[in-house]
C-alpha cells in the first residue's frame, strides 16, 4: 500500500528491540525465571499431586497459562513504560513532529511491544521444554494468538500510559485488574474444578478465552468456545485500537 512510512514502523520497532535487550536482565532474563518458578511451582510439585487434567499431564495443562502471564506482563509493561517516559522525557514532540499518521504511530508502539511479547515467548517455550511440558499441535495459531493477545495489553498498556501521571500510576491497572482476572481465568486449574455458579461467571472473563486459544493451538484442548473466544479477542482489539487512535488524534496528554 502507497503512503505507509513503513520505515519508519520499523524503526519504532527496532528501536524498541534494542531497548530490550539493553535491559535484558529485565526484559527478558526476568521474565524466564519466573516462568520457570511458576513451572516448578506448579507443574513438578502440584502436578505430582494431580495426575492429569483433560487426558495430558497437569504441568501441560497449565503450561499455557503461565506462557500468558509472560506474554501479557511484556507487552503491557513494553508499551506503557515506553510512551509515559517519552511523556516525560518530552521526546513524544519528536514523534509528533516526525512524517508518522495518527495509525503509524499507534501500529508502531504496539508492534514494539508484541516483538518483545513473542521474544520472552519463546525464551519461556525454550524452558517449558526442559521441564518437557510443550507440546505445539498448530504453530501458526500459537503464533495468531501470543500475537493477538500482546497487541491486546500493548494497546491497554499505551492507554495506561496516557492516563498515568506518575511511575506508580502505571502498575494500578495491572495490579487491581489485570492480575486478578489472571489468575482467575482458570489457567491454573480447569473450570471443570469449579462449581456451577463459579464456571459461569469464569465463561464471562475474557482471559479466560485468551489462556484457552492459546492451550488448544499448544495442545489441542479446550474447554471454552474457541469461536466466542475469537470474536471476544477480535472486539477487545478494535475497541483498544479505536481508543488510542481517537486520543491520539485528539493530542490527549501527549500535546503541551
Amino acid at each position: 500500500m502507497m503512503g505507509i512510512n513503513y520505515i519508519g514502523i520499523a524503526t519504532i520497532v527496532e528501536r524498541g528491540i534494542r531497548r530490550t535487550f539493553r535491559v535484558a536482565t529485565q526484559t527478558l532474563i526476568a521474565p524466564v525465571v519466573s516462568s520457570a518458578l511458576y513451572i516448578f511451582i506448579f507443574g513438578t510439585v502440584i502436578g505430582s499431586r494431580i495426575q492429569s487434567i483433560d487426558g495430558v499431564p497437569y504441568i501441560t495443562f497449565v503450561f499455557p497459562g503461565v506462557l500468558m502471564l509472560s506474554i501479557i506482563n511484556a507487552s503491557f509493561s513494553s508499551a506503557s513504560s515506553t510512551l509515559y517516559f517519552m511523556r516525560f522525557a518530552r521526546s513524544i514532540e519528536e514523534l509528533l513532529i516526525a512524517p508518522f499518521s495518527y495509525l503509524e504511530m499507534m501500529f508502531g508502539l504496539m508492534l514494539e511491544s508484541i516483538a518483545r511479547a513473542l521474544m520472552v515467548s519463546f525464551l519461556v517455550l525454550a524452558v517449558g521444554v526442559l521441564f518437557g511440558a510443550v507440546t505445539l499441535v498448530n504453530p501458526v495459531a500459537f503464533i495468531v494468538y501470543t500475537a493477538a493477545i500482546a497487541g491486546i495489553f500493548a494497546l491497554l498498556g499505551i492507554l495506561v500510559a496516557l492516563w498515568s501521571e506518575s511511575f506508580e500510576q502505571l502498575q494500578m491497572l495491572n495490579t487491581f485488574i489485570i492480575t486478578p482476572l489472571t489468575y482467575l481465568g482458570g489457567i491454573f486449574y480447569s473450570i471443570e474444578m469449579l462449581p456451577p455458579l463459579a464456571k459461569s461467571i469464569t465463561l464471562f472473563n475474557p482471559f479466560f478465552y485468551f489462556a484457552d486459544g492459546i492451550r488448544s493451538s499448544m495442545i489441542g484442548v479446550n474447554e471454552g468456545d474457541l469461536f466466542v473466544g475469537t470474536l471476544m479477542i477480535i472486539g477487545v482489539l478494535l475497541i483498544l485500537g479505536t481508543a488510542v487512535f481517537f486520543l491520539f488524534k485528539k493530542g490527549w496528554k501527549i500535546r503541551s
